[in-house]
């Protein structure tokens, strides 16, 4: 079997969408999870979009004219996030998602990427090691937590819309946590409506990009993302990604009615720094 690899266009939304929600859903049966997209619809959309993404590159697997899988590489920061991968289960054990990871890794090093990060679910026992194998060291857990909005008011922590005047802020707070910002996904979020920030004693100590699975947040403190935690609408499906490390949050989270979805591991190539903050990790880092 000869597997190519081609960048991915809008013409293969749809395969690579069921696929996606295939590979996916097959693997979390195996291991009794329930599916991390509720219908091949809910994983098509996230394809579609990657794809159509000017800054996101997505690559597919064909052989004979059919497509096997897909892999996505977000490039908006200094610091790129690899996924999702997936491979057609009547395809996998042909080391297609082998050739899906070093495609995007390639293109990483010919686009000079500081690193690459990327979420593994952690009782995907294969994929941690072929990760391992190509090159990726895991950095830390963490628990996606889901359940009902929290609805929760801290006195003295204002939650509001981020604006485009809050940018230089919100990006000096994740330097400071991280060594780096998330300025490419930071800018999307405050155009689409989706981004907030917390202000204490008038000053901007956290933000989110949006409380769910895609996006991340950084604060000062964690009672700086309890405020955004507490004032978010809905988590969505599978939730947030917490750190298993910051167990005072976890136990907060647990205390306040969420509860563990899955388990991943944080896996990065290239420069790392421990984070100096609280933050919370989208799907790629």
């Amino acid at each position: 079997m000869e597997v190519t690899i081609r960048e991915g266009v809008l013409d293969d939304c749809q395969e690579a969408g069921r696929i996606c929600y295939e590979a996916f859903a097959s693997l979390a049966a195996r291991h009794g999870f329930p599916p991390d997209f509720a219908s091949v619809e809910a994983a098509t959309g996230p394809i579609k979009y990657f794809i159509q993404h000017p800054h996101i590159y997505g690559v597919v697997a064909e052989c004979d004219g059919r497509i096997l899988g897909s892999n996505f590489l977000d490039e908006r920061s200094a610091i790129y996030s690899m996924g999702p991968i997936s491979v057609d289960p009547m395809a996998q054990d042909r080391h297609v998602g082998r050739l899906l990871t070093q495609a995007v890794l390639d293109r990483a090093v010919d686009r000079r990427a500081q690193g690459v990060r990327l979420l593994q679910i952690a009782y995907h026992n294969r994929s941690l090691s072929l990760y391992a194998k190509l090159g990726f060291d895991v950095r830390g857990s963490f628990a996606a937590m889901h359940g009902r909005p929290i609805g929760l008011t801290m006195p003295g922590y204002d939650v509001r819309a981020a604006t485009a005047a809050d940018e230089a802020a919100c990006n000096a707070l994740c330097i400071s946590v991280h060594g780096h910002d998330r300025a490419g996904e930071l800018r999307e979020a405050i155009d689409g409506g989706a981004a907030k920030v917390v202000e204490r004693l008038g000053r901007i100590t956290g933000y989110t990009a949006g409380i769910q699975y895609l996006a991340h947040s950084v604060a000062k403190t964690n009672d700086d993302l309890q405020a955004l935690i507490g004032a978010a609408a809905d988590f969505g499906t599978p939730g947030f990604l917490v750190p298993l490390g910051n167990t005072p949050l976890f136990r907060w989270c647990l205390g306040h009615g969420l509860h563990v979805f899955f388990v991943a591991n944080m896996m990065t190539i290239g420069i790392y720094q421990e984070p100096k903050g609280a933050y919370l990790p989208s799907v790629g880092y």
